[in-house]
């Protein structure tokens, strides 16, 4: 079931971002940066993501299990907890929230994060060609969903 981010479930969703996040980037960022993305921050961070007008939403599977934002066509922040990852719901979130778009669904992914990048092409997604440098040596890559239409050859 997908619940809609507010006041009463904002710290629910703030802690799945910070330990997902926390997770997800031990890999390629340093201990000390990691270390800030407490749930006291990623609170501030999703309290801003809505008043900039994104739309947050819960995967709730007997408890709160995912989270990802949408604003316009843009998907971003679509992270699951450690312990439920490889169980299809990154998928469910990423296919929940394409729906959400207004238009050709786009996302932007660390260019390093093979895993998430893998998600997202067997769902369809397919790279743009666009980059953004985060940092000397760290460049995000944007990906558009690209999937054909089976009936008509179009994006959908």
């Amino acid at each position: 079931m997908f619940v809609p981010v507010d006041r009463s479930n904002l710290w629910q969703a703030a802690g799945i971002h910070s330990v997902s996040w926390q997770a997800s980037h031990r890999a390629f960022c340093a201990p000390d940066f990691i270390a800030l993305h407490t749930p006291e921050r990623q609170e501030a961070y999703v309290r801003r993501k809505m008043s900039e007008g994104s739309r947050l939403y819960l995967l709730v599977e007997k408890k709160p299990v995912g989270i990802v934002s949408v604003r316009g066509s843009l998907i971003e922040d679509l992270y699951v907890l450690p312990a439920e990852q490889r169980k299809g719901y990154g998928t469910r979130l990423l296919e929940f929230a394409v729906g959400q778009c207004s238009g050709l669904p786009t996302l932007w992914i660390l260019e390093n994060n093979i895993g998430a990048e893998r998600l997202y092409r067997r769902l369809g997604f397919q790279r743009t060609g666009r980059v953004h440098t985060v940092t000397d040596g760290l460049t995000e890559i944007e990906l558009a969903y690209r999937r054909e239409d089976a009936g008509m050859g179009n994006c959908v």
